[in-house]
């Protein structure tokens, strides 16, 4: 099982949004990283690998910056669609994202970067898989050869 590292320079090329180093020091980002692989292993496991995991360990870490930025500025993100707004005596309202029942998925939705991981682990755990049960099941024939 491959472990994957926090690769700066590449993660600042594929989000622009962090290539200023004096609003987002490396120390910085790799904090950011190391609170990512609390939400997603960092080593290889048996649907996400490769490529694909240290694209969502990216995501995840662009996420969460992206999170803490908002909140530092004073300013409550709001996830969702923007129904309406108001110009004069400013007001907005906005419907909360199609998410069902799961908080996961509101708090991924409250950034493009959380929704581009929702979508990545999603596609990545179509048809999912089991675990156990018998040999028997996965032949036509049973254990000895007997039909």
């Amino acid at each position: 099982m491959a472990l994957h590292t926090f690769d700066v320079a590449a993660f600042r090329a594929l989000f622009a949004q962090f290539t200023s180093d004096t609003v987002y020091p490396d120390a910085t980002l790799q904090l950011y990283w190391d609170t990512a692989t609390s939400y997603i292993s960092a080593y290889d496991a048996c649907r996400l690998t490769g490529a694909p995991l240290q694209l969502a360990l990216n995501l995840m870490t662009a996420h969460l910056a992206q999170l803490f930025t908002v909140a530092a500025s004073g300013v409550t993100p709001v996830g969702g669609v923007i129904t309406s707004a108001t110009i004069d005596k400013v007001s907005v309202t906005a419907s909360a994202p199609p998410t069902g029942p799961s908080g996961w998925r509101y708090w991924l939705a409250t950034t493009p970067y959380g929704l581009q991981l929702w979508a990545l682990l999603s596609a990545k755990s179509v048809g999912g898989w089991a675990v156990g049960g018998s040999p028997e099941r996965r032949a036509i024939r049973k254990v000895g050869g007997r039909f």
